[in-house]
């Protein structure tokens, strides 16, 4: 049977370091007057398990009103300048070059540009001009791990080929000022920039190596359109961001992912390593609880929430590239992000060989 394997995972973060008390302390001043008890609303980022985060401007940028335009191009300068960045480091790491990729999938919601991303940077590096572009708008939070779902896909059906998948999200520029509400704030203690690439490749690929994507799976569920996404107004993106999403995670998430292992005929007792999306720390408690895992085994989400925060589409990829360059990954594992829809992204990976 054929299987992708994930050769290599390279990130890039913007230059402007946020701590947890930067973040605070400027949405206290923006919120202030906004909620009647504030106070109780901020220890928000004492619980986020945030420690610090990374923003293509700087902080004093969020204190006042950008204009939609403003937002355009400064998310089309940053996103190709990150991008880039994770291509080269990503390429570095599998020992190869642009001029090998077949497949190139570009993933993110936070803005959008036509000629996509991927087109600018074919100008950037040195692409085949022959070379198959996919942008990927969207999918949110599960867009990282749909992109991977994709790759896998082209590589198996060419299994000589090879697929870059690249997710870059920069949520600090969807902030609007005049925006006072709960979602917005919630969303403030969150999000975060960040960018990464990850290359996959067939079997018959020469430089194949790394976990194998043994299997994937995309689920959608009805009636719940409002549970996250976009509104788009005069002032840009405004966020939908719903309590719903813990409640929606206990009550399919295990269903979702045994209808995946039985594929394969496993059982969720052969999962050694998880590679989940960390929303929050919400919604990793209800993943445990709703799997019955111990909190270690979600120690890679974790890590990468305390210490990038949450990057949307690009996190899980940040997340895998933990377990990839960790000693003790081996065995099964699952990977998996939530997004819009209300959507799930699942992939089975396998380091036992």
């Amino acid at each position: 049977m054929m299987m992708a394997h994930v050769v290599s995972v390279g990130t890039a973060l913007p230059p402007f370091r946020l701590s947890k008390a930067d973040a605070r302390s400027t949405v206290e001043r923006l919120f202030s007057g906004s909620f009647e008890h504030l106070d109780r609303l901020l220890t928000i980022f004492d619980n986020s398990g945030i420690e610090e985060r990374y923003s293509c401007v700087p902080i004093d940028w969020f204190q006042s009103k950008h204009s939609v335009e403003e937002k355009h191009l400064l998310y089309a300068r940053h996103a190709v300048d990150l991008a880039e960045q994770a291509i080269v480091r990503c390429l570095h790491e599998a020992e190869t070059d642009a001029s090998t990729i077949d497949q190139l999938v570009f993933v993110s919601t936070t803005g959008t540009v036509t000629p996509s991303i991927d087109a600018y940077l074919t100008n950037r590096l040195p692409f085949r001009r022959n070379i198959k572009r996919t942008p990927v708008w969207g999918l949110g939070c599960a867009g990282g791990a749909a992109g991977l779902s994709r790759a896998y896909e082209y590589v198996t059906a060419f299994p000589r080929s090879c697929c870059l998948v690249v997710s870059v999200e920069l949520c600090g520029l969807t902030f609007i000022a005049d925006d006072k509400s709960k979602s917005n704030l919630v969303a403030t203690s969150l999000f975060a920039d960040g960018a990464a690439a990850a290359l996959v490749c067939g079997d018959e690929w020469e430089r194949a190596r790394g976990p194998k994507i043994a299997a994937t799976q995309s689920t959608i569920w009805p009636d719940t359109l409002d549970v996250m996404g976009w509104d788009v107004t005069n002032d840009g993106l405004k966020v939908i961001f719903s309590r719903d999403i813990p409640t929606l995670i206990h009550q399919e998430m295990k269903s979702n992912v045994e209808s995946l292992l039985q594929e394969r005929h496993l059982s969720l007792a052969q999962l050694d390593t998880y590679v989940l999306h960390p929303g929050g720390m919400k919604v990793l408690k209800a993943y445990e609880e709703a799997l019955g895992l111990s909190p270690d085994k979600l120690g890679y989400a974790r890590s990468v929430l305390r210490r990038y925060g949450n990057m949307s589409s690009a996190t899980v990829l940040f997340v895998l590239k933990e377990a990839m360059e960790s000693a003790g990954t081996s065995g099964y594992g699952l990977a998996g992000a939530l997004g819009p829809g209300f959507s799930s992204e699942l992939l089975l990976l396998d380091w036992t060989s």
